[in-house]
C-alpha cells in the first residue's frame, strides 16, 4: 500500500480476524489496522495524516521514506572491475552502479 510516498506491508491476523499494517520505509512507527479491507485502507491514510500532523506540530520535518543514499561494501576485485567499466564507458561508478540496480528492481 501507497500513500503519499509511504509504504506499507499488511498482514492479517487470523486468530483476531483483523488486518494489520505498518509502514516501512522509514524509522518512525506507524501502524494501524482494520477488519476490512476498505478500512484497512482508510486507517492507513488517516494514520499517515495524523504523522504528518503530529510533525507539523512539534515543528519537525516528517522522516521521508528514502534519501536516495546507501553505503554498500563489496570487495576490492569487484569495485576495480567496476571501475575499469564505468571509465571505458565513460560514465561515473555510481551511474553504472544506479543502472545495475534499475535493472534488479524492474
Amino acid at each position: 500500500m501507497n500513500y503519499k510516498g509511504y509504504t506499507a506491508i499488511v498482514e492479517f491476523d487470523e486468530d483476531a480476524e483483523i488486518f494489520f499494517g505498518k509502514v516501512v520505509d522509514i524509522k518512525d512507527i506507524i501502524t494501524f489496522e482494520a477488519s476490512t479491507v476498505n478500512d484497512l485502507k482508510k486507517e492507513f491514510k488517516i494514520s499517515i495524516d495524523e504523522y504528518l500532523k503530529f510533525c507539523e506540530e512539534k515543528k519537525q520535518k516528517p522522516e521521508k521514506p528514502y534519501s536516495g543514499k546507501f553505503n554498500v561494501r563489496i570487495n576490492s576485485d569487484l569495485h576495480r572491475r567496476i571501475a575499469i567499466k564505468a571509465t571505458k564507458e565513460h560514465k561515473s561508478i555510481n551511474d553504472v552502479v544506479v543502472e545495475a540496480l534499475q535493472k534488479v528492481a524492474n
